[in-house]
């Protein structure tokens, strides 16, 4: 079997790896690439691109439904699921050609289009080729956990891998599961003019702070979604042509029924096939055990994005990438920090998360903590668009040092990133007050937030009495 050498082999061409071999190529490295499936990862394919292209047909046709409170008449659209489809291909197709093996190819990487599979501690088995490398890069991903649920195996169901595919709208789609993959798709497909029924066996949205994700449920059961929490998943069957979901909830059983069955209980590490025990590397169910450097118990072989986790999310994959190419070609014992790692869900309104929330705080015992909170609809962007519904959450240490932000309304995914600044650089509220913002702007929710910090002291009694003090000069 024919033996390659390079400087780096980098496996699985997603977000994460395709980073590092576009990267560690034009620097000069010899870079060689593995992957099993589609150039462009889970991200591109059945992740962020495509429910990202899904959400805005869902949201031309709920505008199209509401239009009648700016005076606009509404119509009732009507969606065809296949053009739909056609839509989604479409957008995948406009990205495609930046994940290609051609641009690859042309950047001198040696992609290698098959399964990999270590052999030896320096060595992956490949295409019918052996890859030696001084550092190997491991950037799987993940995919979509299918629970242990009885009878699931018996019925056609969906997951992100394939709920894309749909060229006919479900009649009545359940969704397994309550979180940022389940809620985006759930709220998408109702508003396309399906019923949906989201059954989530803790709390919805469970991971963000309770005060703002209500801002969130709210606007679903306006759209008609049908929210069951705290519901326990029991078993599925067939039933006539539908499929049978029983859940006990509140300590009762109960049979919900629908057309369609959508999985979106979580995911998880793809390390199956890799024979990391050849390697020397140590993995979990949670995925591949890293350092603060991403290295693995191997430490010529590093892993990167979901694989690892903590934090699923392209944007991570991409970071984490920057930090193993500063280990690997510039030598520099770079390290994680993620003490500022935000995160969007793409619900309308938005969910918009960095740094701690108010639980995480007191859980830490912060002493002399600060809340600060603005509403949307005291901003005049807001009400000029009919886009009310929403609030700005601030966590504040008691030197006025911003630990946390939540945002949950329009736009909240843009609307973050400054309070990401402000918590990777500790920035002090007041920095954040005293900015300019062009008016008017949803970004003015931010600033009131921030100056309403100061509103107590200032409009004080104390301080009545220096402005009068001062007045008499």
């Amino acid at each position: 079997m024919e033996t390659i050498s390079v400087d780096i082999c980098v496996i699985g061409a997603g977000s994460g790896g395709l980073s590092v071999a576009a990267g560690a190529s034009q620097m000069g490295a010899s870079v060689a690439l593995v992957e099993r499936g589609r150039m462009g990862g889970d991200c591109l394919n059945y992740g962020c691109v495509p429910s990202k292209a899904l959400i805005a047909a869902a949201h031309a046709a709920h505008g199209m439904q509401h239009s009648g409170r700016f005076g606009v008449k509404p119509v009732t659209p009507e969606v065809d699921y296949a053009a739909l489809r056609d839509h989604i291909r479409g957008v995948i197709a406009a990205i495609e050609p930046n994940d290609s093996v051609e641009r690859f190819t042309g950047l001198g990487v040696n992609v290698f289009q098959a399964e990999g599979r270590f052999v030896a501690p320096d060595t992956l088995e490949a295409g019918g080729k052996r890859i030696r490398a001084k550092r190997f890069v491991i950037a799987t991903g993940s995919s979509a956990m299918v629970p242990p649920i009885p009878g699931l195996d018996t019925v056609p169901y969906l997951t992100n891998e394939t709920v894309f595919e749909l060229d006919s709208r479900p009649e009545h789609l359940i969704v397994i599961g309550g979180g940022p993959i389940g809620a985006e798709l759930a709220q998408a497909h109702r508003r396309l003019g399906a019923k949906v029924t989201v059954l989530e066996m803790f709390d919805f949205l469970g991971k963000d702070d309770p005060e703002l994700t209500e801002v969130v449920r709210r606007q679903f059961v306006a759209d008609g979604v049908d929210i069951r929490a705290r519901t326990m998943v029991n078993a599925v069957a067939a039933a006539d042509g539908a499929i049978a979901v029983t859940v006990i909830r509140d300590g009762r059983p109960e049979v919900v029924t629908g057309s369609h069955l959508l999985v979106a209980a979580g995911r998880q590490a793809n390390t199956a096939g890799l024979n990391l025990e050849a390697a020397n590397v140590h993995y979990d169910r949670k995925g591949i055990n890293v350092d603060a450097r991403l290295r693995t118990s191997n430490k010529k072989i590093f892993a990167i994005g979901d694989v690892v986790g903590p934090y699923q999310f392209t944007h991570m994959a991409g970071y984490h990438a920057g930090i193993v190419i500063r280990n690997i070609l510039f030598k520099l014992p770079a390290k994680v920090d993620y003490r500022a790692v935000p995160w969007v869900t793409y619900t309308d309104p938005e969910l918009a998360h960095v740094g701690m929330t108010e639980a995480q705080a007191k859980e830490s015992g912060i002493k002399g903590m600060n809340i600060l909170r603005w509403p949307f609809h005291e901003n005049d962007r807001a009400q000029a668009e009919r886009e009310t519904h929403g609030m700005i959450k601030l966590v504040l240490d008691k030197k006025g040092r911003v630990l946390g932000a939540t945002i949950a309304g329009s736009r909240a995914g843009e609307l973050i990133l400054p309070w990401v600044l402000a918590v990777s650089g500790k920035q002090k509220i007041g920095t954040m007050a005293g900015v300019i913002v062009p008016y008017p702007t949803l970004s003015e929710v931010g600033k009131r937030a921030a100056g309403s910090y100061y509103t107590p002291k200032l409009f004080s009694e104390k301080t009545k009495k220096i402005v009068r003090f001062l007045l008499k000069f």
